[in-house]
């Protein structure tokens, strides 16, 4: 039952206080309307028997203490079809593509249902995204939540256009191949940001698979805490429901958070940590945790959220969060990024530990494990030896020591620079591993199967690195 009442006591920021004479539902939809006419949707966000906060999606510009506010006795909800596809819609679910108004299945609340841990299927299937650097080291696994840690003015953008552009599915001995969809959650990106996502997804035809929800810098604030919440709603029931592998890239969970913060300021709530809310961890995890399988049923929900360290500071509350609840992270990082590597990711402080369950015999090739394993050793050793190098010079080291620092060079050059455009098949990236490995005598190779290295070794790789040292 619709109730209707014209007691807005206050207005502060995105927020919005009226008076009530009976206690009105957490989460309710409201719809305010001007004294000219406009209507502004909003969400309760507080209620008592005397009082509700409502938080205003569309802001709170033109409501003054004469507009009225109608309670719809019902929580937001998604229009719920596979047509979907393909859409571009607003940070509140609204279509802005100029495409046909949205006929919906059905209709789900935003908010989700806590998927019950006994009904979960352990994630251990292998999403193939193309680059390198994730597949070969930092493996993403179907149903997993691994998010990318960059920092302000380095190119996640263009990897989480890559990803969305390239992540598949590798398709199963006997199978046909299974439906791969991307839900394309931006938040506070810049108009230029915008034209950019939607340039690249049109032009490579990413579109026709991808659900994209789009909120603006200049749009209100508060509408950042819907939009993930209708991302993953979309995901959730066109995995669970329709079947699809659904990969959720959320960009960027930074201005997410910023957005919480800035309701807890305008609620007068106590701040946590750097002024965000003490309740921003389980806030978080109500997200991230929507990821996931769920035993008996084909389809998966995968995430990458992708956030920005406020001054490169992994130890921020955004990012310390975040690492907590999720299996892992990326690492972008700013001085690969200088010297035009691209995608510039850290391989070594990234880490997928989901990693070890989806890749190997059956899921991607054998030496996978041994191959990802012997390089992040190789390239650990020749990054420390770059720090001695700084000291002693290069001439002081051992013709070892120059094979590994050699080795870092042209696994940064070959193996992680590939360039935003390059989709490499794991086949192809465990090959480059072993042509690089190759440049080492076989009793380096400590970290792979004797039978691994016969199979796989490149003899004449390891006889021009031979004829380097003699030379040298």
């Amino acid at each position: 039952m619709q109730k209707e009442y014209k007691t807005i006591t206050e207005i502060s920021g995105p927020l919005v206080f009226a008076e009530v004479d009976e206690p009105v539902g957490y989460d309710e939809i409201v719809e305010i309307e001007t004294p000219n006419g406009d209507i502004r949707r909003g969400q309760v966000l507080e209620s008592t028997s005397e009082f509700v906060a409502i938080q205003v999606f569309e802001g709170t510009d033109g409501i003054d203490r004469n507009s009225s506010v109608r309670f719809l006795g019902e929580t937001l909800q998604m229009p719920l079809t596979e047509d979907l596809l393909g859409r571009v819609l607003s940070g509140s679910g609204e279509p802005i593509d100029d495409g046909p108004a949205i006929e919906p299945e059905e209709r789900r609340e935003i908010v989700g249902a806590a998927i019950n841990p006994t009904a979960r299927e352990y994630p251990e299937e292998f999403i193939q995204t193309g680059v390198s650097a994730i597949d070969g080291m930092n493996t993403l696994v179907r149903g997993q939540k691994l998010p990318i840690f960059s920092a302000s003015g380095l190119p996640h953008n263009d990897l989480a256009l890559q990803v969305a552009r390239q992540a598949t599915v590798p398709e199963d001995e006997g199978d046909e191949d299974s439906e791969f969809a991307v839900i394309f959650g931006a938040m506070g990106i810049t108009q230029e940001e915008a034209n950019e996502f939607m340039d690249d997804f049109e032009r490579t035809g990413a579109l026709e698979r991808s659900v994209v929800f789009m909120n603006l810098a200049d749009d209100p604030a508060v509408e950042r805490t819907v939009t993930p919440r209708l991302a993953l709603t979309t995901a959730e029931y066109l995995a669970f429901d329709k079947g699809y592998h659904v990969l959720v890239i959320l960009t960027d969970m930074t201005n997410y958070c910023e957005a919480l913060r800035e309701i807890g300021a305008a609620r007068e709530e106590v701040p946590g940590r750097r002024g965000y809310p003490g309740y921003m961890y389980t806030d978080l995890a109500t997200l991230y945790e929507r990821a996931g399988r769920l035993e008996g049923i084909e389809g998966s929900v995968t995430q990458i959220p992708i956030l920005t360290m406020p001054g490169d500071d992994d130890t921020h509350p955004i990012p310390d969060l975040t690492g907590y609840i999720t299996e892992g992270q990326i690492y972008v990082d700013r001085d690969l990024n200088s010297q035009g590597i691209q995608p510039p990711v850290d391989v070594l402080p990234s880490l997928s530990r989901l990693m070890d369950d989806g890749i190997g015999e059956g899921l991607t090739r054998e030496d996978h494990a041994d191959v990802s394993d012997q390089m992040y050793a190789a390239y650990a050793e020749g990054e420390d030896l770059r720090d001695l190098v700084n000291i002693v010079g290069r001439e002081a080291l051992s013709e070892r020591d120059n094979l590994y620092l050699d080795f870092a060079d042209r696994f940064e050059e070959e193996f992680v620079e590939q360039g935003f455009r390059t989709d490499r098949a794991i086949d192809e990236t465990l090959d480059l591993g072993w042509e690089l490995l190759s440049m080492f005598p076989k009793p380096e190779l400590n970290r792979i199967d004797e039978e691994l290295i016969e199979k796989y070794y490149h003899e004449d790789v390891e006889a021009e690195g031979e004829e380097e040292v003699a030379a040298d």
